[in-house]
């Protein structure tokens, strides 16, 4: 049977442990290291970035989050994935994405993962950012195997621009498979 949409997932990452795929997170530790356990909610507030203070939108401060899609087929390979930003809204920020320099990896793999930050306004070495918001645009993550999963980051940048209620935006993800 082909991959289906639920099979590839984003999950949050997670700084501790000693393997990925071992230790549940959420949006505040999702700094790197390893992949977590736990699977990003879709279509829910708040999901990765918290609120905005006015203080950080008036210093045009950038926060910065790590992601792993993960592959859960037990034996196809994604192939060709590529990701890039839709539903953006009117917004006080701007948002961009960058591949991680680690490489996939299965889920279960003990070796980091992806880049570690010390908190979400430290920049991850060696990720180059941009915005793309189409397909043929997007940011090709390589094949990604069976059980495996791939980091990205997903940065967000204070423009000290009037308050908004809601800001939101969407990570595209589409790749084909064999069967």
């Amino acid at each position: 049977m082909a991959i289906q949409p639920g099979d590839i997932v984003l999950n949050y990452s997670i700084k501790t442990g000693s393997a990925g795929n071992t230790t549940a997170s959420n949006a505040a530790s999702s700094l790197g290291k390893y992949v977590s356990t736990t699977e990003i909610a879709s279509g829910v507030l708040y999901n990765l970035f918290p609120t905005l203070t006015g203080d950080q939108n008036s210093s045009g401060a950038s926060d910065y989050k790590c992601v792993f899609v993960r592959n859960k087929h037990s034996t196809l390979t994604l192939i060709a994935p590529v990701v890039w930003l839709t539903g953006l809204t009117a917004s006080s920020t701007t948002y961009s994405i960058g591949l991680d320099s680690n490489p996939a990896s299965l889920v279960g793999a003990s070796a980091a993962q992806a880049a570690l930050i010390a908190t979400t306004a430290n920049a991850p070495a060696g990720v180059t950012f941009s915005a793309p918001t189409t397909k043929s645009a997007g940011i090709a993550l390589g094949d990604l195997p069976p059980l495996s999963c791939i980091a990205l980051w997903v940065k967000r940048k204070a423009n000290d621009t009037g308050a908004l209620a809601s800001d939101s935006i969407t990570l595209a993800l589409d790749g084909d498979t064999r069967a």
